[in-house]
């Protein structure tokens, strides 16, 4: 990870942070990693390669506050871009920032409208299993909310089997599921992860073992298992 980046990231979140909105965003994909460090009091060994700047709201409708994010950060140089099949995200040489929604029944196809903060947003599976249990960590003068890092754990061994994964974006999401796992390892949460896998519905048991077997870490399975 660049300074710039890690600068820039920052920035992004300060702004939010200021406008009210840093309790209705979730830091997640692998740049939560980073934040983790306050949570274990180590950083995880893992190394950020990635540009995606990932906030999932967990209930768009909740939200009061008014705020045009692409013109919140257009001085900092994000500019708008489009899919083709017109989902939005704001666009910068450091990062690429998206939001995403909880997919909830039926697959949406389509972006989901996030009219208040003049943005759309993309439903994707597995989300609300993110905002189940979060974390708030302090870094310098304003609050990050995060997925638990059990949850973050689990969840990127999901997703890193997602049939629109691009080979080298799985590897990177293996690479955080295995570093935040055994960071919460170090850190006495062996029960916790067990016990949280245990609770998972069994086809995404099934899909976190596979996601496990794929990694160079098959061992973790077990521990999931006996914990």
């Amino acid at each position: 990870m660049e300074k710039s980046q890690y600068k820039l990231c920052l920035e992004v979140l300060k702004r939010f942070n200021r406008c009210g909105l840093s309790s209705d965003f979730i830091l997640i994909g692998s740049w939560a990693v980073v934040f983790y460090e306050e949570y274990f009091k180590k950083k995880p060994e893992f190394v950020l390669r990635t540009r995606d700047l990932d906030f999932l709201i967990d209930n768009p409708g909740a939200i009061k506050t008014q705020v045009d994010i692409p013109d919140l950060l257009k001085d900092l140089g994000f500019v708008i871009s489009f899919s083709n099949k017109g989902y939005m995200s704001l666009s910068h040489s450091d990062l690429i920032l998206e939001f995403l929604v909880p997919e909830k029944g039926k697959e949406i196809d389509r972006p989901v409208s996030l009219r208040s903060l003049g943005m759309n947003a993309t439903a994707l599976r597995f989300l609300s299993f993110l905002s189940e249990n979060v974390i708030e960590i302090k870094t310098e003068d304003f609050i990050v909310t995060l997925p638990h890092p059990v949850h973050f754990t689990l969840h990127k061994f999901i997703v890193s089997q997602r049939s629109d994964r691009k080979p080298d974006k799985a590897i990177k999401d293996r690479e955080a599921a295995i570093a935040v796992f055994k960071a919460l390892m170090a850190h006495g949460e062996e029960r916790s992860l067990g016990e949280t896998f245990k609770k998972m519905i069994p086809g995404w048991q099934k899909m976190v073992l596979k996601g496990i077997s794929l990694s160079e870490e098959p061992k973790l399975a077990e521990i999931l298992k006996k914990s």
